[in-house]
């Protein structure tokens, strides 16, 4: 057995982690950390968000605050606020009816009640279940769609979050991943027609297409809602199951609303504003009124003459990976949540007695403190509007930084661009180099995709001590007015090199 072990194979280290510990180990002095995934203040420092702050002291001031177990699906209370930001309708009851759940308080007022000039999205039929942040919603809907969707193909875009193929690689080895160009590198901009010309030409119905909500990771570049209005007439028409990874919902613009709207507008496309037509009635055959029989459930009979007429013509449904790990700052609470919608012709019993068995098999039931805070945080109409203030705060300090960031590099590479015309004469080398970085400023989010090469993002480690990921992503929060001018000159510094001295 003890040799068995001995030729487990040894895998790299995830990279986001590797980078952060090199940059921990680095005792140089002015070193910058522009590779985790988190937000940083104009100190450079982790920021707790006041409205978590004030919740937390709110929740220490609770008498006979417990510590029990949650329902395996979570607190129902936090599913529905959950909710709410998602599809933006409170009214609606939760649709985890099947549980014995305390009832759902109002989420008070302030955005996320409504998507702004957009019908309200239909979501009388979403199951939600409470997650282990983003990473554990990915893990949960790849491992259900696997089993009971059982798409031929997933669909990633490329580039994207690493984690996406680590995920389905490992919850749903059977399914064949596949890419969608996302990213046309001359032009720095969506490779839209490729996108859509992959979808059209290799996905087949019931293939599962994973979409970044907004913000996306690691490009910062979001379709418009124009080309979201035609990519949801796509999927409905090739009847592909969209997967909405939704990591940044307030980052990419501070407004919760817009950064919903194609999660909503799917959902309305796909699934109507209203309530779904009733099918027409038809007559039984004497063997299908055995089969209504024999359920003994009036819901199961509906599904039974449905399941051979409008389900079969209809749209398999969506769902939504939710991480408040970004808005929240709620990075190691891991709190999360799994949204799946269905068509009002499937009876949700089904799919919500199998995401219990996944589930209780994977964590049992989830972590109690981080949505505690959310919870007190959405359901609190003070503390609600501290937190979009919040948000509005880390969107607003972003994009100022890209607008710094990308003045302090075009002054760099005036001053250099002799010394480069110099560089390039005497190694008869053509420089990389990058001379418009409008791109930083257009792109959205926490990231930005510079278009740094790898060789240049090694020499940025290795001479000036700047760490970001491999592809040139940089997370934009880790720089500040102290650091900006000196993560410029290297930026600067390191495209100006022949390409000899990069390779």
């Amino acid at each position: 057995m003890a040799a068995r072990f001995a030729q487990i194979p040894v895998l790299p280290l995830d990279e986001a982690f590797a980078v952060t510990a090199e940059f921990k180990a680095d005792a140089f002095p002015q070193k910058v950390s522009l590779g985790a995934g988190v937000y940083r203040d104009e100190g450079g420092k982790p920021w707790v968000l006041p409205s978590v702050k004030k919740a937390k002291e709110k929740l220490h001031q609770t008498p006979n605050l417990d510590h029990e177990y949650l329902p395996i699906q979570g607190s129902d209370p936090f599913l529905q606020l959950a909710r709410d930001l998602v599809f933006g309708d409170s009214s609606l009851p939760s649709s985890n009816s099947s549980s014995n759940s305390s009832s759902s308080p109002s989420p008070g007022s302030g955005s996320g009640s409504r998507s702004k000039d957009n019908t309200k999205p239909q979501t009388k039929n979403v199951i939600s279940f409470q997650t282990i942040s983003g990473t554990g919603a990915n893990h949960l809907g790849a491992q259900f769609l696997a089993q009971h969707l059982r798409p031929k193909h997933v669909f990633i875009s490329d580039p994207t979050w690493a984690n996406h193929h680590l995920v389905w690689t490992v919850a749903a080895p059977d399914v064949v991943q596949k890419t969608y160009p996302y990213y046309h590198p001359a032009s720095r901009s969506l490779d839209f027609d490729g996108w859509l010309t992959t979808l059209e030409n290799e996905a087949v119905e019931n293939d599962v297409v994973i979409l970044h909500a907004c913000a996306h990771n690691p490009t910062g570049i979001d379709p418009t809602r124009e080309q979201w209005e035609v990519l949801a007439q796509l999927f409905k028409r090739k009847r592909l199951f969209a997967f909405f990874d939704s990591a940044y919902q307030g980052f990419a613009t501070g407004d919760l609303d817009m950064d919903a709207w194609a999660m909503r507008h799917f959902q309305t496309v796909l699934f109507g504003s209203g309530p779904e037509p009733k099918t027409e009635t038809k007559t039984k055959t004497e063997s299908e009124t055995e089969s209504s029989a024999t359920a003994g459930n009036d819901d199961e009979v509906v599904v039974n003459v449905q399941s051979s007429t409008q389900h079969q013509q209809g749209h398999p449904g969506l769902c939504i990976a939710q991480s408040f790990a970004k808005n929240f700052g709620l990075y190691g609470e891991r709190v999360g949540a799994f949204h799946l919608s269905l068509p009002l012709s499937v009876s949700p019993a089904g799919a919500y007695s199998q995401l219990l068995r996944l589930t209780r098999a994977e964590i049992s039931n989830p972590p109690l403190f981080g949505a505690r805070i959310v919870q007190t945080v959405l359901s609190d109409v003070d503390l609600r509007a501290q937190w979009q203030q919040d948000l509005q705060t880390m969107s607003l300090r972003i994009r100022s930084v890209r607008g710094l960031l990308r003045k302090a590099i075009e002054q760099q590479q005036q001053q250099q661009q002799q010394h480069q015309q110099q560089q390039q004469s005497s190694s008869g080398s053509v420089a990389t180099a990058i001379t418009d970085w409008s791109h930083l400023e257009s792109q959205i989010g926490m990231f930005s995709y510079t278009g740094l090469t790898v060789p240049q993002v090694q020499r940025l480690k290795e001479v000036h001590h700047v760490y970001l990921m491999r592809n040139g992503r940089a997370s934009l929060s880790g720089v500040n007015e102290h650091n900006v001018h000196y993560v410029a000159a290297a930026i600067a510094e390191v495209v100006a090199q022949p390409i000899d001295a990069n390779e």
